[in-house]
């Protein structure tokens, strides 16, 4: 570690609320040689003028020529998990200098609160009997919608991160066994939560045939685009149930509504999709898919807007942040939760 504190000046690239100004600044007061730069107007041509101080830019889609003009930098934080939209660009530039790619997790604790309240939801029929009720159908019975019991299910954990390594732990308690499928193992054996069985993704249809509830949190890549599809959601089986919080491009489209249309598998949550700026349809709808597979017209899947990273008020996923600032200004060279811009994630 250095002996003092860098210079440091820190861009963050929106229009900052007071309360979460308020947070960052009474959680680096004490940081010395610190200057935090909160524009008032984020567009364009303020970013280009303050840029060239900057040797941490924080956002999400920052113009690639503001990028460029922090000529200083040597953190780009990300402060969310989607970060597929900015390898080729780091990757360019790291041709020419080197400039760390982070990829915040600081929403992961909600995505994984989501991905157990989906898959309940799910299992416990809760929004059909919810409809029900409120067009005044008293006590519908399991002959309409009966629970799935998750007691003795086998659970696969397809990516080990942020997110799924907290589902772990929220579900331990359930009377579940667990597989987990992800890229590598350490070589220091991780401490889990409970006992797995350890797949890697050579051994995705044998994973997929000892689990009967897939849990996807995947980073989205050019591995892991498309990976599920018709082969595999087959071997998942027709009592298989399976919760996707990663992109809806690791499932193919067509192949997933046909699967869910035909009981291939027993059902989904999904709460990310395929189409984000869609066309209203002659009612004035807006559907995030195809409309050629009308996913809202199944009873046997849960619909989520892409909100698992809810509440954003919440200013504890701003921690990681304050965490990698201040490791930069002390002079440290290892970060949180850098990207690897081979492996893209």
């Amino acid at each position: 570690m250095a002996s003092k504190y860098r210079d440091t000046v820190v861009l963050f690239t929106w229009e900052v609320n007071e309360r979460l100004k308020n947070y960052l600044k009474d959680n680096l007061k004490d940081t010395a040689n610190l200057t935090l730069l909160f524009p008032e107007e984020a567009s364009n041509e303020v970013l280009l003028k303050f840029a060239p101080r900057a040797d941490i830019l924080v956002g999400w889609r920052v113009p690639d020529e503001v990028k460029l003009a922090a000529s200083k930098m040597k953190l780009y934080i990300n402060p969310g998990v989607g970060i597929k939209h900015h390898i080729d660009f780091f990757r360019k530039l790291n041709q020419t200098r080197e400039v760390l790619l982070i990829n915040g997790h600081g929403n992961s604790y909600f995505t994984a609160q989501h991905v157990v309240a989906m898959l309940l939801a799910l299992m416990n029929k809760i929004v059909p009997h919810h409809n029900w009720m409120k067009s005044g159908l008293w006590r519908k019975r399991d002959a309409d919608a009966a629970t799935i019991p998750l007691r003795y299910r086998k659970v696969g954990l397809l990516g080990y991160g942020a997110i799924n390594t907290k589902v772990h732990r929220f579900l331990q308690g359930f009377d579940v066994k667990f597989s987990i499928l992800r890229p590598n193992w350490p070589k220091n054996e991780q401490i889990l939560p409970t006992d797995a069985k350890k797949f890697l993704p050579d051994d995705l249809l044998d994973f997929l045939e000892e689990i009967s509830i897939l849990i996807i949190a995947v980073p989205e890549t050019t591995q892991t685009m498309g990976m599920i599809g018709e082969k595999e959601l087959t071997r998942l089986g027709p009592k298989g149930l399976l919760v996707n919080v990663s992109r809806g491009s690791v499932i193919d489209e067509a192949s997933l509504f046909q699967a869910l249309q035909n009981n291939v598998i027993a059902g989904a949550a999904i709460d990310v999709w395929y189409n984000y700026t869609p066309d209203p349809d002659d009612q004035g709808r807006k559907f995030p898919y195809s409309h050629s597979f009308p996913f809202h017209t199944l009873d046997n899947v849960i619909l989520s807007p892409h909100r698992a990273a809810s509440p954003f008020e919440d200013l504890e996923r701003w921690d990681e942040v304050i965490e990698n600032i201040l490791r930069y200004n002390r002079g440290e060279n290892t970060f949180l939760n850098v990207v690897d811009l081979v492996r893209e994630y």
